[in-house]
């Protein structure tokens, strides 16, 4: 919450856009090889009939049938897909990690949210286009829409079954040439602006807990970004590994980015930035997503839900308001921990706390025995609904995803209004 000593910035010396090639600054900091050159060439999305048209309502009907079908034996259809793809294109393999199952998990769940979404155009517009964006970082270029649209297509005819005919391949066609034109033009559009990722070097590392750490880093050139937002986060000793942090402090004057990590069983980048991340290491960015900013023109009264590390978003969203100023509104920040020693950010928040009247921090513990003020007994769902009236707040919540739909549940039967409840699953993001 209170900045360090300032920390002279690279963004006078950095490139205006990074990147990745034979002999480049990243691969010399992670002293690893790239794909030089072995990219397909860019081609049309896919030279099939119908593919520039846009899919029907039979299309999207069949498409969905098509999917109810494969959703039971997805991981063996994705897992062929890729089969298919590292078989007739292996130049790509180097753009994916090198284990797939969470991968694998991704592609069907991106899948499904485009056939739900395919009656929807702003809805799948607006989710394709972050995809789309988001595979910059990848190293994804125009060129492989085309061949992956094939591999799907030859996946999705064999699992189907007798499903698949020839009505049901023309709408994958014309969906897929929607789903890749979209991708493709909201890739390229970012490609004007901002580099696909940013290079970040480690200038603190300092452990909270044995689990938990708090990192501080400096990008190679200036990152945009809000307080609340989150960003996928990829380390060297896992290449092609991106997780997703959200960031613990509001947009600095020096540049700084600061990200809270909690090391979880099997999780390989937050093990990796806990246990072996140090000052001098360089990391990869990828660009800022998510909803959960504060509108600051509405001054609704604020309810911030944090647990465990999820109160590094809503530390930002408060400095934020603290810097924004914040015009009459009250903000109510309630932060839950199972232990009082993983409660780490709660000191600062009370020093922010006594500086700001408007500002009111509730702790509260689930696994401990506690006594009053120090913090509260119980989980943060159930605590919250034991306060209030919340009716008219405008809430916002970050935590486990268990954790953050028991709140919105509860926050709804408080009378808060649907729209005015926001959080970013961020784990169940494709």
């Amino acid at each position: 919450m209170v900045p360090g000593p300032p920390i002279e910035s690279m963004f006078t010396t950095a490139p205006g856009l990074n990147w990745a090639g034979p002999g480049d600054h990243w691969s010399r900091a992670w002293a690893t090889e790239t794909l030089g050159g072995t990219a397909a060439p860019p081609a049309a999305v896919s030279s099939s009939p119908g593919s520039a048209q846009a899919p029907t309502p039979r299309d999207i009907q069949l498409i969905r049938a098509s999917l109810a079908v494969v959703e039971p034996v997805a991981d063996r259809a994705t897992a062929h897909f890729y089969a298919l793809i590292f078989l007739h294109h292996p130049e790509v393999r180097a753009l994916f990690p090198a284990a797939m199952d969470v991968q694998r998990d991704r592609l069907f769940r991106a899948l499904l949210a485009a056939g739900r979404n395919a009656d929807d155009p702003a809805g799948l517009t607006e989710y394709l286009s972050g995809l789309g964006r988001g595979h910059r970082k990848y190293g994804t270029l125009t060129g492989h829409y085309g061949p992956v649209g094939e591999c799907l297509i030859a996946a999705l005819e064999r699992f189907c079954g007798s499903r698949w005919d020839g009505e049901t391949e023309l709408a994958w066609r014309r969906v897929y040439g929607l789903i890749s034109k979209i991708m493709i033009e909201a890739a390229e559009s970012a490609a004007k602006t901002s580099p696909p990722w940013w290079q970040a070097e480690v200038v603190e590392h300092r452990q909270c807990t044995p689990e938990i750490a708090v990192l501080t880093l400096r990008p190679d050139q200036a990152y945009p970004y809000r307080a609340g937002q989150y960003a996928t986060v990829e380390t060297p000793w896992w290449p092609r590994v991106w997780r997703h942090f959200s960031f613990a402090s509001a947009p600095r004057p020096d540049g700084l980015l600061t990200f809270h990590v909690k090391a979880v069983p099997a999780g390989w980048v937050s093990n990796a930035l806990v246990h072996r991340a140090a000052p001098g290491d360089v990391l990869r960015i990828g660009p800022a997503a998510g909803e959960m900013v504060v509108d600051h023109a509405s001054g609704a009264d604020l309810l911030c839900l944090g647990g465990g590390t999820g109160i590094a978003p809503i530390s930002a969203l408060v400095e934020e308001v603290a810097e924004h100023g914040a015009a009459g509104r009250s903000v109510d920040v309630f932060y839950g921990a199972r232990r009082r020693g993983e409660l780490y950010e709660l000191e600062a928040l009370r020093r922010l706390a006594g500086r700001h009247p408007w500002l009111s921090v509730r702790a509260m513990v689930s696994e401990e025995r506690v006594s009053s003020p120090e913090a509260l007994a119980g989980e943060l769902p159930e605590v919250i609904g034991c306060h209030g009236p919340w009716a008219g707040r405008a809430a916002y919540l970050s935590g486990p995803a268990a954790m953050v739909r028991r709140a919105s549940g509860a926050l709804l039967r408080a009378g808060v209004a649907r729209e005015a409840i926001h959080h970013d699953l961020v784990g169940e993001l494709a």
